[in-house]
């Protein structure tokens, strides 16, 4: 019996209690027994001024997860020619774990946009995806509803975003409630997203 895997991708700039809940939920109220939080590296091609370093941004979800033995960090991404798509890492990750099947998480609003991705048919055929709901319903392509690969989820819609996170800690808001309390320590140690 393969390991059911589903991949969480994200830059987790920072990575906040929104992101944890949901790979929580995942992990415990669907048939996937780990979530991979697969830490997407920054772009050499659109260099962004206020996305922290690759290992800055896993060392974050290391200190977010390391409490919960079904969630772990991955870097998969950061060995990867760049730019990436979701097809090769994919592959990628089949090959180096014959004995995982790997499943991607995504919102319903990428659901709407998944026939432009690259290879979008290989992985449809090849892996299951876990659909989140978001409060903005656009209407499911044809073509996904009921399709036998998508699951749709009851996870919590939370709506935090990072980039609400970021602009507060510049403006010295208070935002500990918001991200796992070692990820605010290390945030703070390192004195993150202040200017």
């Amino acid at each position: 019996m393969k390991k059911a895997v589903g991949l969480y991708f994200g830059t987790f700039n920072p990575f906040h209690i929104g992101h944890l809940i949901i790979a929580n939920h995942l992990a415990q109220f669907t048939d996937l027994d780990e979530i991979w939080l697969v830490v997407t590296p920054q772009s050499p091609f659109k260099k962004s001024s206020n996305l922290l370093d690759n290992h800055h941004r896993l060392e974050m979800v290391y200190q977010a997860v390391e409490a919960y033995d079904y969630l772990k960090p991955c870097d998969i991404e950061f060995k990867m020619p760049q730019p990436n798509y979701t097809a090769l890492t994919l592959a990628e990750l089949s090959d180096q774990y014959p004995n995982h099947e790997f499943s991607i998480i995504m919102g319903e609003d990428n659901l709407n946009h998944f026939h432009k991705w690259k290879n979008w048919e290989y992985i449809i055929d090849h892996h299951s995806i876990y659909v989140c709901p978001r409060l903005s319903k656009d209407s499911i392509p044809e073509q996904f509803k009921n399709h036998p690969k998508i699951v749709m989820t009851n996870t919590p819609v939370i709506e935090i975003s990072s980039t609400l996170i970021r602009s507060s800690i510049k403006e010295d808001k208070e935002v500990k409630p918001l991200l796992p309390a070692k990820v605010w320590q290390y945030i703070d140690e390192m004195n993150f997203y202040r200017t």
